[in-house]
């Protein structure tokens, strides 16, 4: 069976159409949390930030191919998840070192 066969084509059809669906659903969820209102910031962002996170990962392994990918490309996926989490983690705590009387939206 050659790789281009009709089968194997159906297949990864299949598997973006899936993913096409689940990044559906999860914009979906994503407008719908915007009309909920946490007490806590720290807590909007943290499930803005795990929405965002899974629909970024599907992005990136099924349509930019990742999944398939050696072992180097998680290494760099890895040091760049890091980073990120760490910017956030930053973000989160600088919010405390805001003036008194200060606006945030």
């Amino acid at each position: 069976m050659s790789a281009h066969s009709p089968e194997d084509i159906s297949k990864h059809v299949r598997i973006y159409i899936i993913v096409f669906l689940a990044l559906l659903v999860g914009t979906i969820v994503t407008v719908g949390l915007n009309y909920l209102h946490f007490d806590s910031k720290a807590v909007t962002i943290s499930i803005a930030l795990l929405v965002a996170v899974v629909k970024a990962s599907l992005v990136a392994c099924y349509f930019m191919h990742l999944i398939s990918e050696k072992s180097m490309i998680y290494v760099i996926l890895g040091f760049t998840v890091f980073f990120f989490a760490a910017l956030m983690v930053l973000t989160l705590c600088s919010y405390g070192d805001l003036p008194e009387l200060t606006t945030t939206r």
